[in-house]
């Protein structure tokens, strides 16, 4: 039989469109402070103070996150698929500020030689007359490594071609997991390094494997803060896993760190010493010596397991940091309280960070901390009358953030600008405890890129459904960058200020990169 085929092409299903990481729930209620974002996720938060901003620098979680369409459930967290660090930072510790990702390890990071991001920590130092600042981070648990900015938010360079900590480093041999870096500037300008956990050393009687694992280590750093001096030294913290972190006050040194879960790799079936930290537990040691920790200096527990405070689905590592910030100290910790409330009590392991005030006795020792989801007081109400980020949260509901090609409107010309975005009608954004002055706020601007027509912004205060005190329509040229503006009426005194979003059903509505509000006289100070 003679035929002739012609015209045909064979066309397969077209792809599905990669699965949105933006949550639509609130995942951080209005009134409440923790967790300290709720559009994305965060680990292993580290604190920093500088020039009146705290920056916390987390484990990427959010980056394997990829939520069912249907169901709403992400596959588990894979700690092996995170290469990158998130930073947000606050004048507040409520209102926080996402400055998104660094790629660090991976085929397109800073430092190409590593595959991991975890855990990190950060430190600052005037170096050949320069002020540096130094990232440790976590390449798995093989290793440690360290990248360099002339600022906290970066540009960030390797100035190393290999990692810092690693199987040759002196007094480390016996390790399991050489990560959980932590730095350390001593006021004398001596510098430290502490890192190290996992199993115990199998050369070890069981009963001291589980009591005693000897498995955290402290080195001097060079003077560059990329090298190392000597040999590492045994930090002997009671039943240790991982974690470790110091910070110092009153002359004396702090050391906090995760105390193990048990099982074979420390020891198997042991009893432990009494007053020593169950599984998952925050303890702590005081040492008048940087470099010395034996296990006399233990002092007791400051945390313990995140879950006895947020129930089911909450449990898991316990990772924290302490910072000062104007006179007080702040403990940081994760909680998968977030996951939580996408998922209810069965989590897949995505944390995200917290903060709850750390206070002391008269004779040094820590007043042990109750995990809430309040967290701590505003430190200062929110000044309006500046030209601010608008990825600026206290409070969210189903928006995103992500790069943008212009510059910050509120940071230094070379610091990574985002902006709001995936934004819908229903969605919002919020921010606590606005000081607008007696006198008042006589209008708002917002700078956007419209992608829909009919969209507008309402402003309103101390709730979602709150009075609307101003409407911004945003009827700017579609897919350009552009102010717009409305007048404000009743705006006076402190608030919490909403921005609600509406327009069209089912399309995205634009992004906004900044806020401005206007004085209607000279602004007021802000209040403490």
């Amino acid at each position: 039989m003679d035929f002739t085929l012609d015209d045909v092409a064979v066309a397969g299903a077209a792809l599905p469109p990669p699965r949105s990481k933006t949550i639509e729930v609130v995942g951080k209620l209005p009134g409440e402070h923790n967790p300290l974002i709720g559009h994305k996720f965060g680990a292993d938060g580290f604190g920093f103070v500088h020039d009146g901003r705290v920056y916390l620098y987390l484990t990427n979680d959010t980056q394997g996150y990829a939520p069912d369409p249907v169901t709403g459930v992400s596959p588990a967290i894979n700690y092996g698929d995170i290469n990158q660090i998130t930073v947000i930072s606050s004048e507040d510790l409520v209102n926080w500020t996402d400055h998104g990702e660094i790629q660090v390890a991976g085929p397109d990071g800073v430092a190409r030689f590593t595959a991991n991001s975890w855990a990190p920590g950060i430190a600052r130092k005037v170096v050949d007359g320069e002020e540096r600042f130094f990232l440790y981070y976590a390449n798995s648990g093989d290793s440690t490594n360290v990248i360099t900015g002339s600022t906290p938010l970066g540009p960030w360079t390797s100035e190393r071609t290999s990692t810092l900590i690693n199987d040759s480093t002196p007094g480390a041999e016996d390790v399991a997991w050489k990560f959980d870096p932590t730095p350390f500037v001593d006021d004398d300008g001596r510098t430290y390094l502490y890192f190290g956990g996992g199993p115990a050393s199998t050369g070890m009687p069981p009963a001291e494997r589980f009591n005693n694992p000897k498995n955290l280590r402290v080195i001097a750093l060079g003077d560059d803060m990329v090298s190392t001096e000597g040999a590492a030294a045994v930090v002997d913290a009671p039943v240790a896993f991982e974690a470790g972190h110091v910070f110092t006050r009153g002359g004396r040194y702090y050391f906090t760190y995760s105390s193990h879960f048990g099982g074979s790799d420390f020891g198997g079936s042991q009893q432990p010493i009494p007053g020593y930290p169950d599984a998952g537990q925050i303890g702590y040691l005081i040492s008048d010596d940087p470099m010395s920790w034996p296990k006399e200096t233990y002092a007791g527990v400051l945390f313990p397991n995140q879950s006895q405070f947020f129930g089911a689905g909450t449990g898991g590592n316990n990772h924290q940091s302490v910072f000062e910030f104007e006179g007080r100290y702040y403990f940081t910790y994760h909680a998968p309280t977030l996951n939580k409330r996408i998922n209810g009590d069965t989590t897949q392991g995505y944390r995200s960070p917290h903060i709850q005030e750390l206070t002391f006795r008269p004779d040094g020792t820590i007043e042990q901390i109750v995990g809430t989801y309040a967290g701590v007081e505003q430190v200062r109400h929110f000044d309006p009358y500046r030209v601010f980020e608008a990825e600026t949260f206290g409070w969210s509901k189903g928006v995103a953030t992500s790069k943008a090609d212009r510059p910050s409107a509120q940071f230094d010309a070379a610091a990574p600008n985002l902006v709001v975005s995936d934004i819908h009608d229903g969605d919002w954004t919020a921010l606590s405890s606005v000081d607008f002055g007696d006198d008042g706020a006589r209008g708002v601007t917002a700078t956007v890129r419209a992608l829909a027509t009919g969209a507008r912004i309402q402003v309103r205060l101390d709730g979602v459904d709150g009075p609307v005190v101003g409407t911004i329509a945003v009827d700017s040229p579609a897919g350009q960058w552009a102010e717009v503006r409305a007048e404000l009426t009743g705006v006076s005194g402190v608030h919490h200020v909403y921005f609600t979003f509406s327009g069209p059903a089912g399309v995205e509505l634009f992004e906004i990169d900044s806020w401005a509000f206007e004085a209607a006289t000279a602004p007021s100070p802000s209040c403490r």
